[in-house]
């Protein structure tokens, strides 16, 4: 059985040094540094402690990751069947990668892992500073910005910045977030004496300091809401109550879920005219004003304690995941008829779990009477209550229209009302047979209509006509024309 000690060398100075790390590194025990990059290193050699390093590693091997992997393996090769010590630069869980990896490597092994605490970068860092953890901050590695995200909701540490061409990727990455005049701080060896040094600066000239090394972290104060580049989910919330707040927007305090239903639907149908239009732009700036209507009645449901933002974004969320099992789980599925099976399957076991009550055909009465009939028959289709052939279908809307020119012989309004409603139904029922949306339908139908009278008005305007004056037989003409 082996044994790996992890010590962490503190932030610089050898006063940094815990004593028990030293006592630690005094023992008859092969020393192993991931670095001899740090000044306490100094100090070890000056004590005649002896010890072996991985420097050779970052000139050998390509990337970062795969050096901390190397590290690790080799670690645990030295380590069988004796004790062995492995020394790190500050803490050893405080932004050192080769630790959690040599941690997670030794799972299943007979190499038992101890590790012993020191002081971290952040314990000079901060008092350089002069920002009190309480207030928040968050920590940032400068070598993993393409999976962490800077908060400009709190203060931002990122630490590693080892040179001048990873100064470089973090200013592009940061400028993402913040404007290219913010003020940061970069701080070179905090708390190491002769060697400390700060310098505020606006972040576009962070990579042109020529004093960046491996010792250098950076620090940008957290941002108001109105100077954020970036914003998220979270601070849209927070603008909605701060409009709805006693001295917010007079206009916005009053609306209610109810006042509101009228710009939830205009805003739904302005989403699908930027659809229709094929106009990427138009589309991003109205499904935020979509969003917003979301966001609105959030805000005015956390007010009365129904409910907040974080609650809808957790429940579709949890939704999504319960839903596509053949992706967050073990479950396969081939094709999207397949995909859509399955989330039916999960959506009937939602309902069982919730203990619903109402019909399969429950569908909400405010959509457009085409778009309900057409979700109601997909429905019913569902458990196999449909036409076998397209021309059963054909045979139905044939006999819809006889009962309403019957209907329309008797002159009985309620009866022709309730037999063109079938005729339509029976329409909607031939569209679905042809995958056909019946509102899309509908609304191309409506678009050309109005862009052939609008071609009969530019020609009566051209003859100096009012419609009014024309004939049928005159407009009939132009109608024709149109559709050339």
């Amino acid at each position: 059985m082996g044994r790996i000690t992890i010590v962490g060398l503190g932030p610089g100075a050898k006063d940094h040094l815990t004593f028990a790390v030293l006592t630690e590194l005094k023992k008859d025990k092969e020393i192993y540094l991931r670095t001899e990059k740090h000044p306490t290193v100094e100090f070890l050699t000056e004590e005649g402690i002896s010890f072996k390093s991985f420097d050779y590693a970052y000139s050998e091997i390509d990337s970062f990751e795969e050096v901390y992997q190397h590290i690790a393996l080799a670690l645990l090769e030295e380590g069988r069947g004796k004790e062995i010590v492995y020394a790190v630069p500050g803490h050893p869980y405080v932004a050192e990668t080769t630790v959690q990896h040599l941690i997670k490597a030794a799972e299943g092994t007979d190499i038992q892992i101890d590790v012993l605490p020191a002081m971290s970068f952040l314990d000079v860092l901060l008092p350089v500073l002069g920002v009190d953890p309480v207030d928040g901050f968050k920590l940032i590695d400068a070598l993993q910005l393409d999976k962490q995200e800077p908060d400009t909701d709190s203060a931002t540490i990122i630490t590693q910045v080892y040179d001048t061409f990873v100064a470089s990727q973090v200013k592009l990455r940061l400028m993402d977030y913040y404007d290219d005049e913010q003020e940061i701080v970069v701080v070179r060896a905090a708390g190491v004496p002769g060697v400390e040094k700060i310098e505020k600066l606006p972040l576009y000239q962070l990579d042109r300091l020529d004093w960046i090394d491996y010792l250098t972290s950076l620090y940008i104060p957290r941002i108001d809401m109105i100077q954020k580049k970036y914003y998220n989910m979270n601070n849209l919330g927070s603008l909605m109550e701060r409009l709805r707040n006693k001295d917010g927007c007079p206009w916005d305090i009053e609306q209610t879920h109810e006042s509101l239903k009228p710009y939830l639907i205009e805003e739904s149908y302005e989403v699908i005219e930027a659809i229709d239009l094929k106009d990427d732009y138009l589309l991003e700036e109205e499904l935020g004003d979509l969003l917003l209507q979301v966001v609105f009645h959030s805000q005015i449901a956390k007010e009365r304690n129904a409910f907040n933002l974080q609650d809808v974004i957790g429940g579709i969320a949890q939704k999504l995941i319960f839903r596509h099992p053949h992706v967050f789980k073990d479950t396969r599925v081939d094709n999207c008829q397949e995909a859509l099976e399955s989330w039916e399957q999960q959506k009937q076991k939602e309902k069982q779990l919730k203990s619903y009550t109402q019909s399969m055909l429950s569908v909400p009465k405010q959509l457009p009477a085409l778009m309900r009939a057409n979700k109601i028959q997909q429905k019913a289709a569902k458990v196999g209550f449909d036409w076998d052939d397209i021309n059963d279908v054909l045979n139905k809307i044939h006999e819809e229209l006889e009962e309403l020119k019957q209907a329309h012989q008797e002159g009985i309004f309620d009866k022709i009302a309730e037999e063109g409603g079938d005729l339509l139904f029976a329409v909607v029922n031939l569209l679905r047979f042809y995958k056909v949306e019946p509102e899309d339908a509908l609304s191309r139908t409506i678009s050309k209509f109005i862009k052939r009278f609008n071609y009969i008005e530019e020609n009566a305007v051209m003859a100096g006509k009012k419609l009014e004056e024309m004939t049928l037989v005159e407009m009939d003409e132009l109608w024709e024309a149109s559709k050339k």
